[in-house]
């Protein structure tokens, strides 16, 4: 997927009903490891519930809002930029995750075949 220039991301269809996101609720955006960069978008509550307080702000770089259209603005904190190529990969099951490199994303790239979303 790419960034959009407003620097929203749409979440696919699939990712939203299967990680429960709902419209106007909180997310937040912890940051993805070192190898592979990018994000996860993930559900306050359920990320509260299952990583501890402590280990959720540690980690967090940005908090938003899930928008109507399964939209979302990413915060400036995370380094992505209108344009840039993500690649959404299922995670532990808390959040949805986007990598800008790496081996995963490097992977992907030898399959045309994979959805691509806007």
């Amino acid at each position: 997927m790419t960034v959009e220039g407003d620097s929203r991301i749409t979440i696919p269809a699939e990712a939203y009903e299967e990680y429960g996101f709902q419209a106007s609720e909180a997310v937040v955006f912890p940051r993805g490891s070192r190898r592979s960069g990018g994000f996860a978008v993930g559900r306050v509550e359920r990320m509260a519930a299952a990583a501890g307080g402590l280990m959720l702000q540690k980690r967090v770089v940005g908090e938003g809002e899930m928008e109507a259209d399964r939209r979302v603005l990413l915060p400036v904190q995370i380094g992505i930029q209108p344009g840039d190529r993500l690649l959404a990969v299922r995670g532990s099951g808390l959040a949805l995750s986007f990598l800008v490199r790496g081996p995963i994303y490097e992977e992907a790239l030898r399959y045309p075949g994979l959805p691509s979303w806007p």
